[in-house]
């Protein structure tokens, strides 16, 4: 097929898929809320749709011989850059890597729609929704994602016993990083600090309130790590 010329027929259909394949992943993405969406996506995958149809044309008209994977091979370092922008970093929490290689999933899809391996692509279209809609359900459910925060008790006495707190925490499958105790001079009480890793599936109010009720605990503040 690489042989063959292409026409305009050739280049309406390819970029039309190209805009099919962006549409569909930028959907889900967009129903997340994702920083990177419908519209994204499908500028993506139609610009690499059109960059490798350019890519194949140059040497059918204008070289006896070329390689059309120089064009492509910027394509896919290029699109390091957007998927870079879709990550963000808040303290410990990191988002926007799932989103960062849909980007260049789709780029790579994009690809393969301009060189005309249309099956090729529709297999890898159809594994990329299943990764993102059937396997994202999965993993949320055996490995649920954790929200990292400050926990703070403030006890009332200066020298409490925080071994009861602590145990506590971990028995609800919160992930202690680390502990640091700073004891008050005098009556001033204690503040027990705790760099925490919190699964999305757990109530942090109910957390919050049992931890509360606990024997010396004056007050319980839990707040992001930036």
């Amino acid at each position: 097929m690489a042989n063959e010329i292409i026409t305009e027929w050739d280049i309406v259909i390819r970029l039309g898929l190209g805009f099919a394949a962006g549409a569909i992943m930028g959907f889900e993405r967009s129903s997340r809320r994702q920083v990177a969406g419908l519209r994204t996506h499908i500028l993506i995958s139609m610009g690499a749709t059109l960059l490798m149809l350019l890519s194949v044309w140059i040497p059918q008209h204008f070289l006896q011989s070329g390689d059309p994977g120089r064009i492509a091979a910027q394509v896919v370092s290029g699109i390091g850059f957007l998927g870079a922008g879709a990550i963000i970093r808040l303290g410990n929490n990191v988002r926007g890597l799932t989103t960062a290689a849909s980007l260049w999933f789709v780029a790579a899809v994009g690809l393969a729609l301009g060189a005309g391996m249309f099956f090729a692509a529709a297999i890898a279209e159809a594994a990329g929704l299943i990764t993102l809609f059937l396997l994202g359900k999965f993993e949320r459910k055996i490995f649920p994602t954790e929200r990292f925060k400050i926990m703070e008790l403030f006890y009332k006495h200066c020298h409490p016993d925080t071994d009861e707190a602590i145990s506590f925490i971990k028995s609800q499958r919160i992930h202690i990083q680390s502990v640091n105790i700073v004891h008050g001079s005098k009556n001033k009480g204690t503040r027990l600090r705790l760099l925490v890793g919190i699964p999305n599936n757990i109530d942090i109010t109910l957390i919050a309130q049992t931890i509360r009720s606990l024997d010396g605990v004056a007050k319980i503040v839990i707040k992001e790590k930036y």
